[in-house]
């Protein structure tokens, strides 16, 4: 999550941290042999798939470099599933 602070002159305040916004298409991370499973059944490499930065702030808490993240987007009555590795 977020934080965000900011000051005037010599009174602060901190800001809440952020949730997810309803809008937001829900990530999650998946583990190593779910990935391996994937990776496998689509005949790739993780330096294949579509890169999400560490930064970005719709990645679920305790990703780092290397973590493939799952992202499910709502269109119309379906929901389309991506995949993309943290770098």
């Amino acid at each position: 999550m977020l934080k965000f602070s900011y000051a005037f002159s010599n009174y602060s305040y901190k800001l809440p941290a952020l949730k997810m916004h309803i809008l937001q298409s829900k990530h999650a991370k998946i583990n190593e042999k779910e990935a391996n499973e994937l990776l496998a059944k689509l005949n790739l490499s993780k330096a294949q798939l579509p890169k999400i930065i560490s930064s970005d702030p719709g990645l679920p808490e305790g990703c780092s470099t290397g973590d493939v993240i799952k992202i499910e987007r709502k269109e119309g009555d379906k929901i389309i599933t991506y995949f993309r590795v943290v770098v």
